[in-house]
């Protein structure tokens, strides 16, 4: 364990038949002191150790393809655990993790049934389903969030769908595969399912005492076709808003409104979302540069580029999906998906600068793509500029069918405000 706040990446490489847990040489990065070199073909791992012994991991896993998908499972719960076995995790670490799938009407039962779902009754962890096909020809793909801590905290299941994590004195809700339920189709709109949504949220927030305005930090939003049903959802998602007290002269909350779908075929939206218990209001600050990107609002919808959350040692930076606009609100580079990613990347850093932080800073990158044939290129481009850092890319049409590309992720800095409450 480190004396200091720091950040380091290593990789565990990509083999078909199990683990190597050799070590390539260290290597000097632009991302932390101490990397391993990976490949980019399997798991990486990125960790964050604070001053107060506390550490963050974020570790990204890639089935190969060419199995089926029973065996593309089992591989990647034997990369998973061979990655834990490797960080020195015990399964109590274990927070949220997010299945990626291409196919999930025909993949969630068999997905449900196996370990990366499963959990111990006295150890539960918040676990998202969605349909984004991983780009790599995987059937399957995950992203998991582990916390190690000097002092003791619980988790507990509010609902199947809502797990609190008790830490220093917050309480962490992991809301996950929120959605309406199998609806009928014909007397549910998106308008609708997009309220139920979210009132199941605002419901389990209001039984712990919180409030959506002053607690929720982070939303994700899968609609089932982007192109057709975003307008429904930005819709009624701004008048739930301003009935809950999120207006213009409020603020909002980090999010990414993307194309995908949950394990029911009539529905149109779903939702995972991350909320704080016993935030402090001057731990929660805004990211947003106006040099590089405009206000949401002045586009008429409704959320933050970016929310960072202080505690004594570190910052969280909540990165919400961002694409290639300017300052006008406008889609720059149409048709270049590379010129297009090179510049959400520049927004990417411009919002975290705000923020005190960098892309040097970010545990993992998520990468939605509008067109898998762009996937080749991508890919080639982010392995060079991040060889490193935990990336996903998987199938999902952006909200304006102009932008090839959209990006998010999630930031953690060194702080020094020893008045804040510990993390």
């Amino acid at each position: 364990m480190k004396n200091q706040g720091e950040l380091r990446a290593g990789m565990i490489g990509d083999y078909r038949n199990g683990f190597s847990m050799q070590q390539s040489p260290k290597t000097v990065s632009p991302f932390n002191q101490e990397v391993a070199m990976p490949c980019r073909d399997g798991v990486i791992a990125r960790s964050f150790y604070g001053t107060s012994g506390g550490a963050e991991h974020f570790i990204s896993v890639e089935a190969p393809d060419g199995f089926s998908l029973g065996e593309q499972i089992e591989l990647v719960q034997e990369r998973y655990a061979e990655a834990r076995r490797s960080l020195g995790l015990a399964p109590d670490t274990a927070i949220f993790r997010r299945i990626f799938l291409s196919d999930v009407l025909n993949q969630a039962a068999l997905v449900r049934d196996s370990d990366l779902v499963c959990e111990p009754l006295d150890s539960p962890v918040a676990v998202s389903i969605v349909q984004q096909a991983p780009l790599s020809g995987a059937k399957i793909a995950l992203l998991a969030y582990h916390v190690e801590s000097q002092g003791h905290f619980t988790k507990h299941r509010l609902t199947p769908k809502h797990m609190v994590v008790e830490k220093n004195g917050f309480r962490h809700l992991w809301s996950t595969r929120l959605c309406a339920g199998a609806c009928d189709a014909s007397t549910s709109t998106v308008e609708v399912q997009t309220r139920k949504v979210f009132n199941d949220l605002i419901d389990t927030l209001s039984s712990q005492g919180s409030t959506l305005r002053d607690h929720c930090i982070r939303t994700w939003i899968y609609l089932k076709d982007v192109d057709v049903f975003y307008q429904g959802m930005v819709d009624s998602r701004s008048e739930l808003f301003s009935q809950q007290g999120l207006t213009n002269d409020t603020h909002y909350i980090a999010s990414t409104g993307i194309e995908g779908a949950c394990a029911h075929r009539s529905d149109l939206v779903a939702m995972d979302a991350y909320s704080i218990l016993g935030l402090a209001p001057e731990q929660m600050s805004y990211l947003n540069d106006f040099d590089h990107l405009c206000a949401t609002k002045d586009y008429n919808v409704t959320f933050e580029r970016g929310t960072r959350i202080a505690y004594a040692d570190r910052s969280h930076l909540f990165i919400s999906g961002t694409a290639s606009i300017d300052r006008a609100g406008r889609v720059v580079h149409p048709g270049n998906v590379l010129r297009q990613l090179d510049l959400a990347l520049s927004n990417v850093d411009a919002l975290l600068r705000s923020g005190s932080a960098s892309l040097a800073d970010m545990m993992y990158l998520l990468v939605y793509l509008r067109d898998p044939t762009d996937f080749a290129c991508v890919d080639r481009y982010l392995e060079h500029r991040f060889p490193d850092l935990p990336i996903l890319i998987v199938q999902g049409s952006v909200c304006r069918p102009e932008w090839l590309v959209e990006v998010e992720g999630v930031g953690v800095v060194t702080n020094d405000e020893p008045t804040l409450p510990s993390f």
